[in-house]
């Protein structure tokens, strides 16, 4: 069963081919999805330090963010290419680039969200008696949620379609299908493959992002409230 194109012949889609690789796809899927979170859960943990560090010695934000942003800068390809030489063809390659996209939007965002708890709301906390660790913990972080969460959908999406550019190095889960695809890109097999691979990022995507837009809404039903 094939979809054909309005202007030839030629199938645009082979259904055959996807019934016919359906554990194939499901593998990459999940290759795709393992990728994802380690980038995403190590980048929080880095991320999480390096906020803590810019945010009880101040001087160190700019370096901090100059650098993470230097990182972000650098184009996938290349970085991939530069580590190849030092780390070969491995998975630890394709997190160290992947890890290193999450840091500039990571650690904004948490900077960013613990600076925009309104001061009154801190001066309350002292009045009652919160110590500093305290206030943190049980007031600054809780406010900030929203805004860190936002920071954590956009890195999330955002690896998701780096994952894709992995595939040059041999991983690279569903962008295994898209690389395939640009080989053999004149064939039937190959526009499937193409399709394959891109409309299953698409929906990741959009599936972790909807996720995390629900763990936003759990871990904060005061905000929830409020709005309505």
């Amino acid at each position: 069963m094939t979809l054909v194109a309005q202007t030839s012949n030629q199938p645009l889609i082979v259904w055959d081919w996807i019934g016919r690789n359906l554990a194939n796809i499901w593998d990459r899927t999940v290759e795709h999805i393992v990728l994802t979170v380690i980038a995403v859960g190590i980048g929080i943990v880095v991320s999480v330090v390096l906020s803590l560090i810019a945010l009880r010695w101040r001087r160190s934000y700019p370096p901090i963010t100059w650098i993470t942003g230097l990182l972000y800068t650098i184009p996938s390809l290349a970085l991939f290419t530069f580590l190849v030489p030092f780390t070969g063809l491995s998975l630890l390659t394709a997190e160290i680039g992947l890890v290193s996209y999450t840091l500039l939007i990571l650690v904004r965002t948490m900077v960013t969200g613990i600076d925009e708890v309104p001061p009154a709301v801190l001066e309350a906390a002292d009045a009652m008696g919160y110590s500093r660790r305290d206030r943190f913990l049980r007031i600054e972080v809780p406010l900030a949620l929203p805004v860190i969460i936002t920071g954590v959908r956009l890195a999330t999406v955002t690896i998701i379609g780096l994952v894709t550019v992995t595939s040059l190095i041999g991983l690279g889960g569903l962008g295994y299908f898209i690389l395939r695809g640009l080989q053999t890109f004149s064939s039937p097999i190959g526009t499937t493959q193409i399709f394959v691979g891109t409309a299953l990022s698409i929906v990741l995507a959009v599936s972790a992002d909807l996720s995390l837009v629900g763990v936003e809404r759990i871990l904060t039903p005061w905000r929830e409230k409020r709005i309505g």
